[in-house]
């Protein structure tokens, strides 16, 4: 095993673990702003993680990318993932939510990382977990 296939199976597993928190606190509705605040903290957290874990499993394949967006791009070309729309709609909001202080959209984007964002990252998990075995 070469060091970059030891670096994306780092980074799988802090994925994982920041994926499996995300999950647990979305299974109920944030009842305050600090709940919510912790969610799409959660979000983006695992979002950083998620296009960085597909840039270092394209990196120990042999790729070169260089930024969040060509990580999505590259890793929906080798069907890493799927819908690479909505991927880089999850790189927009993570990097908009950084800066958001209304409750209305905060329920918004919370609803958007609970329909979407974590059944994609969820495929991503599955998928790069076949690797691992």
């Amino acid at each position: 095993m070469n060091d970059k296939d030891i670096r994306w199976k780092q980074r799988f597993e802090n994925f994982s673990r920041s994926f499996a928190l995300l999950e647990k606190y979305t299974k109920e509705e944030p009842g305050n702003e600090l709940e919510q605040a912790g969610i799409i903290q959660f979000f983006e957290m695992t979002f950083e993680l998620s296009w960085k874990l597909m840039k270092d499993y394209l990196e120990s394949e042999g790729l070169i990318v260089k930024s969040p967006r060509e990580s999505i791009k590259t890793a929906v070309q080798i069907e890493l993932i799927g819908n690479g729309h909505d991927w880089l709609d999850g790189l927009v909001m993570r990097n908009t939510t950084v800066h958001l202080y209304d409750e209305e959209e905060a329920k918004k984007a919370i609803s958007k990382i609970i329909t979407t964002f974590i059944p994609m990252m969820k495929q991503l998990s599955v998928k790069l977990q076949g690797e691992m075995e």
